[in-house]
């Protein structure tokens, strides 16, 4: 039955084979059940609602890949997303979180409305393929100094912005799980995120007394649990508040860098899993990239940020994982995972900061495809990287970046590469600047 259903012998699978892929996405990923919680908690949610969220909103995204488009692709809230959620949206715009999760469920539905009308393969093939791997390292850089700052290690200061602390307990404890999780990876173990995420909980158990009462785990009285609530934090989303101008450009970029992510995401794995046809073309992507749009509607609905495609499903593909049966069991532990939720919640922040810089390195790597040889292509993509770090904001690191790259097409007298959609970018990312000004003066 499985066979007929999931195609296992036309692509070279078995249900074995699908187990232990779905297995390994699970451990490779899970990071994201400690990781987002402790990202989105800064934003004044609730955190033993949002780990079940998490776990929640990551099982059915991922169940419906395997059921819908046969996929071994795996979803969840996306890293960077996150960050842009809760640094970018509420903290730096103070904005609240209700307002900021109906940010999230706008982002997606413009972004099914394009995909469901054809208009995001035009988007995406107007902007230069630099400009988006700058994208992702920017955002890269972005997550290393955000787990910088969580780890304890870069803080404020007055005449520099910034400087390096002294080393105390907690910068230790979190250091340590970095080296776990660096040696994990030069050794290709699974789930390197994950352990050294729990090496680091377990040491700030042991050494409790070494550190200040604010810093200290109070181990629960039990592991696991069936009493789980969202309802702290789910139907909570702020439609109305999402309708004004100042923030039409947060819902633009957030669309963007899903989509970005989406697609770089999805055709790299479906690729590597054997899902193109003779030409190349994956058959399910416009189906994919369907079910990320509505994921992240419904996780902005269960009151959570942007849920997209996650790259780690390379690493069940790399397993043998050819199907949606691979998905489906990545899903079915992340719902068993819910039960784990007092476990999960004692978790400190300076444990997940590791994996947050782990996780900038990942997205850095994008830097080698950039083409830094022409300046009108080397200059904006240096600029979204420096911009979307130093101004602590995504979208106004994408703004100079799509703004600068007409400027250097105009003066260079090459006006007519740029195609009219990135033209109508441009605009909009003019309008990004203006638009606060006018509210200013008015």
């Amino acid at each position: 039955m499985l066979n007929k259903i999931f195609r296992l012998e036309k692509r070279n699978t078995s249900v074995k084979t699908e187990i232990i892929a779905g297995t390994t996405t699970f451990l490779t990923m899970a990071y994201i059940i400690f990781v987002n919680p402790a990202i989105l908690s800064q934003a004044g949610m609730d955190k033993p609602a949002l780990i079940a969220v998490t776990c929640l909103v990551t099982a059915i995204a991922t169940i419906a890949t395997g059921i819908f488009a046969n996929a071994p692709i795996a979803m969840a809230p996306g890293m960077g997303l996150n960050a842009f959620f809760a640094y970018m949206l509420v903290i730096t715009q103070k904005i609240s979180w209700q307002t900021a999760i109906g940010v999230v469920f706008m982002s997606g539905l413009f972004f099914l409305i394009l995909t469901l009308i054809g208009l995001r393969k035009k988007l995406v093939e107007a902007i230069p393929a630099s400009l988006i791997s700058a994208i992702s390292v920017g955002i890269g850089l972005f997550i290393t100094f955000i787990g910088l700052q969580n780890l304890g290690i870069v803080i404020a200061h007055p005449q520099t912005l910034v400087q390096a602390a002294n080393l105390s307990t907690t910068i230790m404890i979190g250091l340590a799980g970095l080296i776990v999780m660096i040696f994990l990876e030069m050794k290709k173990i699974k789930g390197s995120l994950l352990i050294g995420i729990i090496v680091s909980t377990v040491l700030a158990i042991l050494l409790g007394k070494f550190l200040p009462e604010k810093d200290k785990i109070i181990v629960p009285q039990t592991l696991a649990s069936a009493n789980i609530s969202i309802a702290a934090v789910a139907m909570k989303l702020d439609i109305i508040g999402t309708l004004k101008w100042s923030l039409f450009g947060s819902i633009f970029s957030l669309m963007f860098m899903d989509m970005f992510d989406s697609i770089g995401t999805l055709v790299a794995c479906c690729s590597e899993a054997k899902m193109a046809d003779e030409k190349g073309k994956i058959k399910e992507l416009d189906r994919l990239l369907t079910i990320d749009a509505g994921a992240s509607m419904f996780g902005a609905m269960m009151g959570t940020s942007t849920t997209t495609s996650y790259i780690e499903s390379a690493a069940g593909i790399e397993q043998g994982g050819r199907t949606g049966l691979t998905s489906i069991v990545t899903g079915i532990l992340f719902l068993i995972a819910m039960l784990f939720v007092p476990v999960v919640g004692i978790v400190p922040i300076y444990a997940t900061a590791p994996a947050l810089i782990m996780v900038g390195l990942f997205m850095i790597k994008e830097i080698k495809k950039i083409d830094f040889v022409q300046m009108e292509n080397a200059f904006p993509a240096f600029i979204i990287i420096i911009m979307i770090a130093l101004s602590y904001s995504i979208s106004t690191g994408l703004a100079f970046g799509f703004i600068s790259f007409a400027v250097l097409k105009i003066i260079a007298g090459k006006a007519g590469q740029i195609k009219p959609v990135m033209w109508l970018i441009t605009g909009l990312s003019i309008l990004y600047f203006i638009i606060p000004l006018l509210a200013k003066g008015s």
